[in-house]
């Protein structure tokens, strides 16, 4: 009886982990249309006719009387998100390891980003204000909202499934950005049929991603569980957490070289999905056309590549993966350096390639920082991990437009890119992850 207990027990567990798994893959599902749809295609053209409207003759907003150029509003609102996201990241993770509230802190997160999204629709005129507003509000929220989502891949995954279930989290997000695009680009493209405006089309594919991200986050915060509190500590406010914070990290060495590592690649991974439609309108001579059709082929092709990649991480490590798909970056990268102008078929070559390598090199590098997370610091520390993906991604744009600054060739600017994957290659493959894995006090996988 004794055994046949022990039994059940442990299938319920592992049923209930797979329950888990399942729910945790939606909110990638949830969120990322407000990436893609909102963030990478529509807000930021749009949100600029929005303040341009409202700037003056010589063609300022002057948001708090402050004098702002209206093409650049919309990257200084983003700019904004990126240091209150930096700000809040460290504090809810600290506060959702401490409290054990990590499910209530995801659903304040995704319902305060899906509500400002959705208000979005109300973005017309010469309110560019309340465009940044809610822009400012949306992106932090998705920001903390990944960083928890994120922390719970060590609690719902055994150490030989996470690669796996990592994978299947971004190929589930790449599905969803992909549909909901392809919907929203009929319905733009189309607007006229449906007897709407091109403003008024905007302002509904930009309200249905809130409407998505919201309905779809109910899903994980129904089957996701919280875990014990960690045990109780002074709390630090303010800019002292984020001291905290790093001074706990860095009692982790080699966690930290793996930080630093991915903080320089993934610099780089930023930088050519931000830059390629540049590289592509300005020095390669294609329309708008050719560039949203090429965003939608990453997005398709990233599903498969995140999933191969996972599967490749199962025979060869993690590691080894990652450093493989650093070298393919190279490669991309290099290849885009010769393509010739004018042609659009090379050009979805170069974005097959990206998007081949896009989603397991993100995926794989989440698995492989799970393992390297001190054992009920698993929020504190994936804050520290999307303060390194968003907190520090303007070293690859600076680098980007001092090249062209410099040369005055878009091409020089792609290929001076190359050098973050070869730091971060150099950099990652300097790093134990099986002796980081252990000092961090978790189980060593038998393929890492």
């Amino acid at each position: 009886m004794g055994t046949e207990t022990v039994r059940t027990g442990i299938f319920d567990e592992v049923t209930e982990l797979r329950r888990e798994q399942r729910g945790w893959y939606f909110y990638d599902w949830a969120c990322s249309v407000y990436s893609t749809s909102v963030l990478t295609v529509f807000l930021g053209p749009y949100l600029t006719s929005v303040a341009g409207h409202a700037a003056d003759a010589d063609g300022y907003v002057h948001p708090l009387g402050v004098p702002v150029r209206a093409g650049s509003f919309f990257a200084y609102s983003v700019s904004l998100s990126v240091i209150l996201a930096v700000v809040l990241m460290p504090l809810v993770g600290s506060a959702a390891d401490r409290t054990g509230r990590k499910k209530q802190l995801l659903g304040a997160a995704a319902y305060t980003g899906a509500a400002a999204t959705t208000g979005m629709f109300f973005l017309d005129g010469d309110r560019y204000l309340l465009g940044g507003l809610l822009l400012i509000v949306a992106n932090a929220a998705q920001s903390v909202g990944l960083m928890l989502y994120n922390s719970y891949l060590p609690q719902i995954s055994p150490p030989e499934e996470r690669d796996t279930v990592s994978a299947r989290g971004w190929a589930f997000g790449y599905v969803a950005g992909s549909l909901v695009l392809i919907v929203n680009l009929v319905l733009y493209s189309a607007h006229d049929s449906f007897g709407l405006s091109e403003t008024e089309a905007v302002r509904i594919c930009l309200a249905a991603a809130g409407l998505w991200w919201g309905a779809f986050a109910l899903i994980p915060l129904r089957r996701l569980r919280d875990r014990g509190r960690r045990a109780a500590e002074a709390t630090a406010p303010g800019l002292r957490q984020l001291v905290a914070t790093a001074r706990d990290i860095r009692r982790h060495p080699l966690t930290l070289s793996f930080l630093l590592a991915y903080l320089v690649y993934n610099d780089g991974v930023q930088t050519v999905i931000s830059q390629a439609s540049v590289y592509g309108s300005e020095e390669l001579g294609l329309g708008q056309s050719t560039l949203i059709g090429a965003v939608l082929l990453v997005q398709v092709l990233a599903v498969a590549g995140a999933l191969t990649m996972g599967r490749l991480a199962r025979t060869y490590g993690a590691k080894r993966t990652i450093l493989g798909s650093l070298v393919a970056w190279t490669v991309t990268l290099t290849a885009g350096y010769f393509l010739p102008a004018g042609a659009p078929g090379w050009f979805f070559v170069l974005a097959a390639g990206i998007g081949l390598v896009l989603g397991g090199s993100q995926a794989l590098s989440r698995s492989l920082f799970s393992h390297l997370v001190p054992p009920g610091k698993e929020a504190e520390y994936f804050a520290a991990y999307e303060m390194s993906d968003r907190g520090m991604s303007w070293l690859g744009p600076l680098l980007f437009g001092i090249t062209y600054q410099l040369t005055g060739s878009y091409r020089s600017a792609i290929i001076s890119l190359v050098a973050f994957f070869v730091i971060g290659f150099a950099l990652l493959a300097r790093v134990p992850v099986r002796r980081a894995i252990d000092e961090a006090g978790n189980p060593v996988p038998q393929k890492i």
